[in-house]
């Protein structure tokens, strides 16, 4: 049965706190698992939170900040100690390459895995696959930052009712959507378009138009609301969003469930970032992410 459903590790944003621990999410779709931004700790995480290397087939990293990417060696030797039998793909910032090449090689280690590097130097579509489309979008923060966006390819949903109004039924059924036309009946008359999934991850980074971009018309969005409104200033000056502005991004981009995360160890009441969502009027299914939760990828409409 396929799941479709984001693993939080961590949601500390610069500094991790007792309960914190620093970023680290899966998402897993269908058969295939992506890796988010492994911070400090991730390996450890990953173990509390029931999560394998051989879970993990793509591995995205927004930037090279050490809280997004410190456990990048811990995971990669695992993943080589594991012998995960399938390739995995690594995706980051090219403009970090010195960076990653350190953390992939911080230690001695055997190399028992095939680790492919595609970094990201510009806005675009990094891979397709039957499952998803995998986009980016550069973002706005202090040092070069990219937000990830999956895209479902849309499908058609079949209507039982005119199937029957045209006498198909049984195996007809079948080569009707393998062949697209049946006995002059196209697929089109008996069938709608059953719109993709979208997901998105938008950690470190201001108001920008990638932030929009990766957000709209997304099931789920992942989003950093690492300050409160009344901190707005400081949330500009080091290139990062608040509760309020991550809602406003998710109302105006018709976001069906957004998840807030990447919190300041300076806030202890974090019902304070869900008050703020909702006030800036979203209304939507709305989490405020705690370590080792699991969201599911809302069901379709």
């Amino acid at each position: 049965m396929s799941v479709r459903e984001f693993v939080v590790l961590g949601t500390a944003s610069q500094v991790p706190t007792r309960h914190r621990n620093h970023n680290g999410y899966l998402l897993r779709w269908d058969g295939e698992g992506i890796l988010f931004d492994p911070g400090e700790g991730t390996q450890r995480q990953m173990l509390r939170a029931g999560v394998a290397a051989h879970d993990i087939d793509r591995i995205c990293v927004t930037h090279f900040h050490g809280d997004h990417s410190l456990g990048l060696a811990g995971v990669i030797q695992r993943i080589n100690l594991d012998r995960v039998p399938h390739p995995v793909t690594a995706h980051f910032p090219a403009s970090g390459q010195r960076f990653f090449d350190r953390l992939r090689y911080a230690t001695a280690y055997r190399e028992t895995v095939d680790l492919g590097e595609e970094p990201v130097s510009a806005d675009g579509v990094l891979a397709r696959t039957p499952a998803y489309t995998l986009e980016a979008r550069r973002l706005s923060h202090p040092v070069e930052s990219f937000g990830y966006r999956l895209v479902e390819p849309d499908g058609r949903r079949i209507l039982p009712e005119r199937l029957a109004a045209h006498g198909i039924k049984g195996p007809d059924v079948g080569r009707l959507q393998r062949e697209g036309s049946l006995r002059g009946v196209a697929l089109e008359e008996v069938s709608e378009v059953r719109t993709g999934q979208r997901f998105a991850f938008v950690m470190d980074t201001r108001l920008c138009d990638g932030v929009r971009e990766l957000a709209e018309g997304c099931d789920l969005l992942v989003i950093e609301s690492t300050f409160l409104d009344e901190d707005v200033d400081l949330a500009t000056e080091h290139g990062h969003l608040t509760a309020g502005q991550a809602a406003e991004v998710a109302v105006a981009a018709n976001v069906r469930h957004l998840v807030l995360t990447h919190f300041s160890q300076r806030y202890s009441d974090p019902e304070e970032f869900e008050r703020q969502a909702r006030a800036a009027g979203f209304t939507g299914e709305l989490t405020v992410a705690r370590d080792l939760m699991r969201v599911p990828v809302p069901k379709r409409r």
